[in-house]
């Protein structure tokens, strides 16, 4: 991640933890366009996604997320509590029981 990517990262992160979590997506959004194989910053636009309520945003970062490390067990679990948002039930248990799974 370069110098301003870096920064960009940290600054969605003080709008995450401010809880602006529209304000943290739109930061986050270029800095993963631009290093899209970064997973901490594909999981807390996810995050970032979810706390707004864009669920279908959510969802394509956790999955891109899984897709690169299978072995994320947060990934999974926000991804089933997603999925439940979204009334996909079905769909969301067979996330949360890998993560309880993982995490056991």
């Amino acid at each position: 991640m370069t110098a301003t990517l870096a920064e960009e990262f940290a600054r969605g992160r003080m709008f995450f933890e401010l809880k602006d979590y529209v304000g943290a997506a739109r930061i986050l959004a270029p800095v993963v366009a631009a290093e899209p194989g970064n997973v901490a910053a594909r999981l807390l636009l996810a995050r970032a996604y979810y706390h707004s309520a864009q669920l279908r945003g959510a969802e394509a970062e956790l999955r891109a997320v899984i897709e690169r490390a299978p072995t994320e067990e947060y990934a999974h679990l926000l991804l089933g509590r997603t999925l439940q948002r979204a009334n996909r039930h079905a769909e969301a248990e067979t996330h949360l029981r890998l993560h309880a799974a993982m995490t056991g």
